[in-house]
């Protein structure tokens, strides 16, 4: 028997029981659309990115997301800040590395941020993350022009090197801790056409990894797997784009028990 999908009810009851705050410091383009995507898991959201208040915001949170989607000097420097105060209370950091290897400032960040910041999740596309990895992954703006799975072994090599746990969202999402490697087969193509679904991903990871700290691989699989099972409801009655992602809102607070242990699809080796 498949454990996964009850495994997978369980943290996201877990998430609405407990509420976790969820500290971003993201991207402009999707603060107002992950921050409904929290609410909609169960979490609390707040975004606040002021060096003046981001060590004192994140000492009340569950878990820091860190997004460099639309990033500047200041912002990264609130980032680091964050991250250290995190580190130095034992909450868990999840880093989106959005365009990382299309630009040196994106990349150059990114790389910083694991250099200084003690990451729990690493979360991105095939291109972003093969980039950090020092692998040449491919990557056009914001998209990738990879995919994980013929890297596998690359990305478990890099994972466990670098001491996190490494979550790669395409096709088949592909989350490895350098020993076990989960898949996950949930999502649809809608989920691509429109903007901050990869973001919104990392914000469901954060919520899981808040409450499942001890073994933030098992976190981001299951997060991903209800990601991506409410973006499968959320396509079926969904009539274009501009109907998915209120749909996607809905399907998101509405998954239950039922839906998940049905719907899931995810395997470990």
């Amino acid at each position: 028997m498949n454990r996964w999908p009850v495994k997978t009810a369980e943290l996201l009851a877990l998430v609405r029981s407990r509420r976790p705050m969820i500290h971003h410091i993201t991207n402009t383009v999707v603060t107002n659309f992950t921050a409904n995507v929290t609410l909609c898991l169960g979490a609390a959201p707040v975004m606040a990115s002021c060096r003046a208040e981001v060590e004192e915001m994140v000492a009340m949170a569950g878990c820091l997301l860190l997004n460099i989607g639309t990033l500047d000097e200041a912002q990264v420097e609130s980032m680091h800040l964050a991250g250290r105060r995190a580190n130095a209370l034992g909450i868990p950091v999840v880093l989106d590395p959005v365009g990382a290897g299309a630009t040196r400032l994106r990349t150059q960040a990114a790389e910083s941020l694991l250099r200084e910041v003690r990451v729990s999740v690493l979360r991105g596309n095939a291109g972003e993350i093969l980039t950090l990895a020092g692998e040449g992954g491919k990557v056009r703006g914001v998209d990738s022009q990879e995919q994980a799975g013929p890297r596998d072994a690359v990305l478990r090599a890099f994972s466990a090197r670098a001491g996190l746990t490494v979550a790669v969202t395409g096709e088949v999402d592909l989350i490895t801790d350098g020993k076990r490697t989960f898949r996950v087969s949930n999502g649809h193509p809608r989920m691509g056409q429109v903007t901050g679904t990869g973001c919104a991903a990392t914000t469901v990871v954060a919520g899981f990894l808040a409450v499942h700290p001890e073994d933030p691989a098992v976190a981001s699989a299951c997060a991903l797997a209800a990601f991506g099972l409410a973006g499968e409801l959320a396509a079926m009655t969904a009539q274009g784009p501009g109907g998915f992602v209120p749909q996607l809102l809905d399907s998101l607070a509405a998954l239950d028990d039922k839906a998940l242990r049905q719907g899931v699809r995810l395997e470990v080796t």
